[in-house]
This record gives structure tokens, sequence and C-alpha cells, in this order.
């Protein structure tokens, strides 16, 4: 008892339960299946049986191994030199005794023959079977969440669980409110300047308008903000959907044949409209990454549903050839 107190640990032991009876007998179980460990300390009696002949010390080992509960026996190491008055006096007490001693040693189980000794060998064994095999133990009650805390912390977690199912969605759906706004393959109207100049002549501002669709903006400015991208990065973005578009064109006309053109770019009110849009659809945000105090541009990223969406977008989808078999 003194060696499993200076280890913290709580002893039951099994002399403080006489066991007369079978309710004494269920008391016994019920303290050996709450308990972390079992030690068994064998000497020189059998103890006192049941009505099948079997010892309740027995019967309380082989309940501990059957419920599988970590055990270890400390078995005296000279039975002969125990005091007679506190050995079996009975042959077959004896031969019950050496039947149990010879179970016990086909388990984990060490020896002694003092009380010093065991005290030091219960120690040593104790800790090495706490390190191999741990148990939950012990806590005060004053450490225990009380009811209160306890509500708290499932009123916690049902709503990480309702968060974690709403940041799923909001992946692979739009958010709520943008079915009514411009989206998709939707066409929208787009101004943009651009110069010309023939031969040696200055050069001329002129505007012009085309359409293009908003799946069509998204995916040229998308790839651009998969880490983050600038407000002048997007600007350059849609920029080159002017001239790419329109360039062409222009340099067929008849009033524009021959000449260099050049400096397209999109009308600035244009521009923050498209940005404007792009947000109030779900597809970015303005990115939170700190930076130096001497960068004040503005960023954006994309939102797990503008990834989503520009995946669809701009990956290449697999090409399925039809085969035709031969008769």
């Amino acid at each position: 008892m003194h060696a499993l107190l200076e280890l913290d640990c709580i002893p039951a032991g099994m002399e403080l339960f006489p066991a007369a009876n079978e309710s004494q007998w269920s008391l016994i179980k019920r303290v050996i299946d709450d308990c972390d460990y079992y030690l068994l300390i064998l000497g020189g009696r059998y103890g006192s049986c049941g009505p099948d002949g079997v010892s309740y010390t027995e019967m309380e080992y082989r309940h501990a191994l059957e419920i599988e509960k970590p055990t270890i026996a400390f078995l005296h190491k000279d039975p002969g030199t125990i005091q007679a008055n506190k050995c079996e006096t009975t042959q077959e007490g004896k031969e019950k005794l050496a039947a149990f001693r010879a179970f016990v040693e086909k388990k984990m189980c060490k020896q002694w023959s003092s009380p010093p000794e065991l005290g030091s060998v219960v120690s040593r064994s104790l800790i090495q079977l706490m390190k191999t095999t741990p148990a939950i133990g012990w806590v005060r009650a004053d450490e225990l969440p009380d009811k209160n805390a306890t509500l708290e912390l499932l009123k916690l977690r049902r709503r990480v669980e309702e968060l974690q199912a709403e940041l799923a969605r909001s992946r692979t759906t739009a958010p709520k409110g943008t079915e009514d706004l411009a989206q998709g393959d939707e066409l929208h109207t787009l101004r943009y300047s651009f110069s010309s100049r023939k031969g040696f002549d200055p050069s001329s501002n002129l505007t012009s308008t085309f359409q293009a669709t908003w799946n069509d903006m998204f995916a040229v400015l998308a790839p651009l903000m998969i880490n983050e991208a600038s407000e002048g990065a997007l600007k350059n973005g849609l920029d080159r959907i002017c001239r790419d578009r329109n360039h062409d064109n222009l340099a067929k006309g008849k009033d524009l044949k021959d000449c260099t053109l050049s400096n397209f770019s999109l009308n600035g009110e244009d521009f923050q409209t498209i940005k404007v849009q792009l947000r109030a659809l779900g597809l970015i945000a303005k990115s939170g990454k700190a930076r130096s105090v001497k960068d004040v541009a503005t960023y954006w990223t994309l939102t797990p549903y503008g990834d989503e969406v520009m995946t669809r977008l701009r990956a290449i989808k697999r090409t399925v050839v039809a085969k035709e078999g031969a008769a």
C-alpha cells in the first residue's frame, strides 16, 4: 500500500472487501472493472473459497485476465520459509495453492521474500507496466468540466460541423442571392480605347466597344489569382482581352487599314464594374495576406467557389474518339 501511494496511485485492496456472499463478489468485480491495473500478491495461503471450491483470490485474478485488465503477480520466492500460522494447514489447501501458483507463473510475475523487497519490486514493476500499458487514471472532481461547460462544448462542436458543411458547399455552389445577377455565358458590353498611327503621322486615340461573356472574362483573370493578383495585373489581363478580341478586325477595316494599332485599354469604369460583379458572384475576394506597410496596392484572390469555376472553365477535358469495329 505504501509503495502504491508513493506512486500517486489509489490502491483498492481486496482485503477491504471480504467476499462472504454473491452480492459481495459482484461488488469486487465492479471494483476490478473500475481499476486501471490488477496486482496479485501470493504468499502461503490459498484463501477463503466460494461455493464451487475456488478461492475468491483466484476468482479475482481470473476475472482480471478475462476482462484483459493489465495484470502482474508477485509470488513469494520461498513459500517454505513462511510461518506455519500464515500457510495452508490442510493438504487440499496446499494442493490448490500449488496449482494456483503454477497457473499464475504462466503469466507476468515477479518474486519477493520480505516486505521491503515486495515494496521495491512493486514500485519498479508498476512503473514499467504504466509505461507499456498507459491507462485512463483519475482526476480531481474540480478539474472536470461542469454541466454548462459540457453543453457549451457540444454547441461549439455542432457549430464547427455546420461551418465545415457550409465550407464544403461553398466550394461547389454559388452564394445565396446571386441568382438574379448577370453571369456565366451572358454577354456584357465593354468599352475600350486604343491608339492608331499610320506611317509617320501622329498617333490618334480612338474608342470602341465589344461584347464578352462573364465566363470569358473570368477564365482570363482566374489563373492570375490562384495565389493572388494586384488590381494592376487584373487590369492588364482585361486589356489583353480588348486587344485579342478586336485588333485583327479593326486592322481589316477601311478606316484603319495599314495603321499600327496599340495601347489597347479597357475603360476604367468598366474595369471597376467587372471587379464588383465577380466579387458579388462569390468568385473573387480581397486578399488578407499580410504585406509590407510600403505596399499599398489592393490584391485579389480566388474564393473556393471561384477556384471550382476556374477548373471547370480552363481544365482540358478528355477527348473521346469513337471507333468502328471491323466486320
